[in-house]
């Protein structure tokens, strides 16, 4: 599952790739709960166990892609 962050002032966004086992549910509520703190950090763990913090009073938005095995590439996907 891969996850997308805006971040505030910064052209690029922060993209995540996420285990294939992390719950959609449960990555959301973390979002909204990092996201209820001012001062908080958003902390995700990637694929290959490496871990990312971004402070919540810096992120501009959250994109949380599909839970799926099926991923296209080239001039087809959506």
């Amino acid at each position: 599952m891969d996850v997308r962050i805006g971040i505030i002032q910064t052209p690029k966004e922060l993209d995540v790739e996420l285990g294939e086992s992390v719950d959609r549910d449960q990555i959301i509520a973390d979002v909204e709960r990092a996201l209820a703190e001012p001062e908080g950090v958003l902390w995700l763990t990637d694929r290959r166990g490496r871990r990312v913090a971004v402070p919540t009073a810096r992120i501009a938005y959250v994109e949380v892609g599909a839970q799926s095995e099926e991923r296209r590439v080239g001039f087809g996907a959506p």
